[in-house]
């Protein structure tokens, strides 16, 4: 269902009473911080179009050993064991044992999602691919009648970010939309970044030359400003060691909270070490280019900011597809060399920022979400959540994949 052709600009009541303020459930997924980095900024704008947005954790409609899976499971497979992280995302992709227990896992959150959604929202969305599954089996089920809304963070479409009992799929770039729409066949909107609007602000020329002095970048060099998410994964000491390495280039690593991880990228020499820092849109701006392994929030800020970027010993699994799915849409060259990585760092300094093309006001995703809300209360029907059901819950949805069609090309060198 096309959600921008049948929303209606009329949202006048026939009923003179005052109405109650429009209601939207914004689930997120604490595991990194890209997910609530999206949750939060969509939380901010909703308020903007007069809906009141309640924030919550997906983790939290799991059983505690199911948080600690997913959260400590996710950091020791990207970093310690790269070869089955790969080969879990990729098993998600077909119907398989894991994808059966993937399932079974979102199953176990709809009870307690029942009940967060039982306090009258006029419409749900979520960041965090779980939790669109198991809104998915909710809707399948009967038990959710709201609108419910996916905006997927990654720059590749995967299969667990996609439902087609939602109502939307959200995307931040519209190469992102026309993959997703084209492998799964469900309808994918292009709807912006959700990233804040300082990202976007001109760079000062003044403050961009007083960070780099403050950090001690030399004017007549590349500031090349490392991402590594939150808590730090990857084979960052290679990626630092290689962007050093390239000619007139000064490493900046951003090192999240992962403070053993600080400490070793300070003990190379001239590199920049940093810890989890407040002020990267100053950063963004100092910067000459970005270097990422994930795909994840940051990427999206360089994004809105202008500044170019460049994939780099990137994570397995999501980390590889967003890699891939960026250089087939221009977005981010993804060397695999040294020599490549030197290359590229010149060639996308020399490109300077270009910012994405403006999504439409009314694509944009807090308007898709707040007109679905008026929509659904126009419909004079209100929100009906049934009591959480006893019975087991259907099957998930199941679709035959090709094994090789996901991101095939995500695993061959270039």
């Amino acid at each position: 269902m096309d959600v921008l052709q049948h929303a209606s600009p009329d949202h006048a009541h026939q009923d003179s009473r005052p109405q109650p303020p429009l209601r939207a459930l914004v689930i997120t997924g604490s595991v990194g911080a890209g997910h609530n980095g999206a949750a939060t900024e969509l939380v901010r704008r909703l308020a903007a179009h007069g809906i009141e947005a309640t924030y919550r954790d997906y983790l939290d409609a799991l059983p505690r050993r199911y948080r600690r899976l997913l959260r400590d499971g996710y950091a020791f497979s990207a970093t310690r064991a790269p070869w089955a992280f790969d080969w879990l995302f990729r098993s998600e992709e077909r119907d398989s044992t894991v994808r059966a227990l993937t399932m079974r896992l979102c199953r176990l959150a709809c009870r307690e999602l029942a009940r967060w959604l039982g306090q009258e929202y006029d419409v749900v969305v979520t960041t965090f691919p779980f939790a669109a599954q198991s809104l998915g089996m909710l809707k399948e089920d009967g038990t959710l009648t709201a609108p419910a809304v996916c905006y997927l963070t990654d720059p590749a479409p995967h299969r667990l970010w996609v439902h087609p009992r939602l109502d939307a799929h959200l995307t931040v770039t519209q190469a992102t939309a026309a993959e997703g729409s084209a492998r799964y066949g469900v309808p994918m909107t292009a709807a912006g970044p959700l990233a804040p609007e300082v990202f976007g602000t001109p760079v000062d020329p003044a403050d961009r030359r007083a960070l780099r002095a403050e950090l001690g970048v030399p004017a007549d060099r590349r500031m090349a400003l490392l991402v590594t998410g939150s808590m730090g994964l990857g084979d960052v000491m290679a990626s630092v060691r290689a962007v050093r390495a390239a000619p007139g280039t000064v490493p900046v690593v951003l090192c999240g909270r992962n403070q053993r991880l600080r400490q070793r990228v300070a003990g190379l020499p001239g590199v920049v070490a940093l810890g989890w820092r407040d002020d990267v849109p100053r950063l963004m701006s100092a910067a000459d280019v970005l270097v990422h392994n994930a795909g994840g929030l940051s990427l999206t800020e360089a994004l809105v900011a202008g500044l170019p970027a460049v994939s780099y010993e990137v994570l397995s699994g999501h980390g590889r597809a967003n890699a891939a799915t960026l250089a087939r849409a221009g977005l981010a060259p993804w060397p695999r060399t040294p020599a490549g990585l030197a290359e590229a760092l010149a060639e996308q300094t020399a490109r300077g920022r270009v910012r994405l093309p403006v999504v439409p006001a009314h694509q944009q995703a807090a308007h898709v979400v707040a007109e679905l809300a008026r929509r659904r209360r126009d419909e004079g029907r209100g929100v009906h959540v049934a009591a959480p059901v006893r019975r087991r819950l259907p099957r998930p949805w199941r679709r035959q994949v090709d094994a090789t069609a996901p991101n095939a090309s995500s695993h061959k060198p270039s």
